[in-house]
C-alpha cells in the first residue's frame, strides 16, 4: 500500500517540533520552508555568501533526522569561543559549503539529507535570494524578516522585495498531496511568506488535498494580540481566499502554570483561545485536544500527540 502524502508549509521552530512527532508516522512528508530570515547566524551567512537563508532549512532537517544524540549535538554546535566563526552553528556552516559546493539547495539539501538519514523530503520555497518586506498599516515599508518581527508599528501584511520563482518541486508535491498542513508558528514570518505567490497559492487551493492548519499555543506580541482561533484562521485567509482552510487542530486546554503567567507579565504573550461559537457555522472541522508540553522551559506543541491527530485525521477523513 502506497503512503499518504503530506505537504507541510512552515519555517523554524514550530514546523520543528510538528516534524519531530509526525515523522514516527508512516507518511510521506514534505516540508516546504522559508528562506527570507535575515537574523542572527542566517543572516551574517546571507550577507556574506549572497545566499538564501540556510539556518530554517538546517533546523527542519535536523528534526526529521535519523541519527544518534551526538550527531545532533555536533549538528547543533556553535562556535561561541571563535570571534573567526562567528557563533554559527555546525549544521549552519555545512549546508553554507554545500550551496557553495553544489550551486542551489536542490543539489546541497540531498547530501547533507544523506549524512542525516532524512525521514522525508525537505523543499526551499524558492532557490531566490529574496528578503520579507512588512508593510505597515500607515503604509510604511519594513525590510527584512528580523525587522519584520522586531516592528513597533502593525503589520499590514507582508510581501518580497522582488519577484521569485516558485520551486516547481513544491509545485508537484502541492499536486501530489493528500493533506496539506499550514504549520504552527509566526503567522508573519514563517506562514503566510509562502501564501505571497499567487499562483502557489492558486495550486494550493486547487489540489484536491483537504488543508489543515495547527493553530499556535500563544498569541504573539504586536502580531496576533487577542487573536482567537477563528482570527488565526481568517488571517490565513487574507492570502488563501475565503473558506480555504478545511480543518485545524487546536488546544482546548487551559494553561494555568507560573510559566504561562510569566508569558503574560514578561512577554505579553496569552494563550490562543478557541471558542467554538466562532466556528459553528462555519465549514472548518475542528479537531480540539490538550496539545501542549513544556519542554527547556518553554510551552511546546506535544509532537507526538499533534501528529498522531493528524495521522488519524489523513487515515479517517472528516467526520461529518
Amino acid at each position: 500500500m502506497n503512503m499518504k502524502k503530506i505537504v507541510i508549509f512552515g519555517g523554524g521552530s514550530g514546523l520543528s517540533q510538528l516534524l519531530k512527532g509526525i515523522k514516527l508516522f508512516p507518511v510521506e512528508i514534505t516540508a516546504v520552508v522559508t528562506v527570507a530570515d535575515n537574523g542572527a547566524s542566517t543572516g551574517r551567512l546571507r550577507k556574506e555568501m549572497k545566499i538564501p537563508a540556510v539556518g530554517d532549512i538546517s533546523k527542519v532537517m535536523l528534526s526529521m533526522a535519523n541519527v544518534d544524540q551526538d550527531v545532533i549535538d555536533l549538528m547543533n554546535y556553535r562556535f561561541t569561543k571563535s570571534k573567526t566563526l562567528g557563533n554559527h552553528s555546525v549544521k549552519n556552516l555545512l549546508l553554507t559549503a554545500l550551496l557553495d559546493l553544489k550551486g542551489n539547495f536542490d543539489s546541497a539539501i540531498p547530501v547533507l539529507g544523506n549524512i542525516l538519514d532524512l525521514k522525508g523530503t525537505v523543499l526551499p520555497l524558492t532557490e531566490d535570494n529574496i528578503n520579507l518586506v512588512g508593510i505597515t498599516t500607515d503604509g510604511k515599508k519594513v525590510v527584512g524578516e528580523e525587522q519584520v518581527t522586531k516592528c513597533a508599528s502593525k503589520i499590514d501584511y507582508v510581501k518580497y522585495d522582488k519577484d521569485f520563482t516558485v520551486n516547481p518541486k513544491v509545485i508537484k508535491a502541492v499536486h501530489e498531496a493528500d493533506l496539506i498542513i499550514f504549520s504552527s508558528g509566526s503567522l508573519l514570518t514563517s506562514i503566510t511568506p509562502h501564501l505571497v505567490d499567487k499562483g502557489l497559492v492558486k495550486e494550493i487551493n486547487a489540489a484536491k488535498a483537504d488543508k489543515m492548519y495547527i493553530c499556535n499555543l500563544f498569541t504573539q506580541p504586536g502580531e496576533t494580540d487577542d487573536f482567537t482561533v477563528r482570527d488565526h484562521i481568517d488571517f490565513l485567509e487574507k492570502y488563501l481566499g475565503k473558506d480555504s482552510i478545511d480543518v485545524v487542530i487546536a488546544n482546548n486546554a487551559v494553561m494555568s502554570s507560573k510559566l504561562a503567567m510569566k508569558y503574560a507579565n514578561e512577554e505579553q504573550k496569552d494563550p490562543v483561545l478557541l471558542d467554538m461559537h466562532e466556528l459553528v457555522d462555519s465549514h472548518i472541522y475542528v479537531i480540539a485536544d490538550k496539545l501542549f508540553t513544556i519542554e527547556d522551559g518553554y510551552y511546546r506543541h506535544d509532537s507526538l500527540k499533534t501528529g498522531y491527530l493528524i495521522f488519524s485525521y489523513l487515515m479517517d477523513g472528516k467526520k461529518k
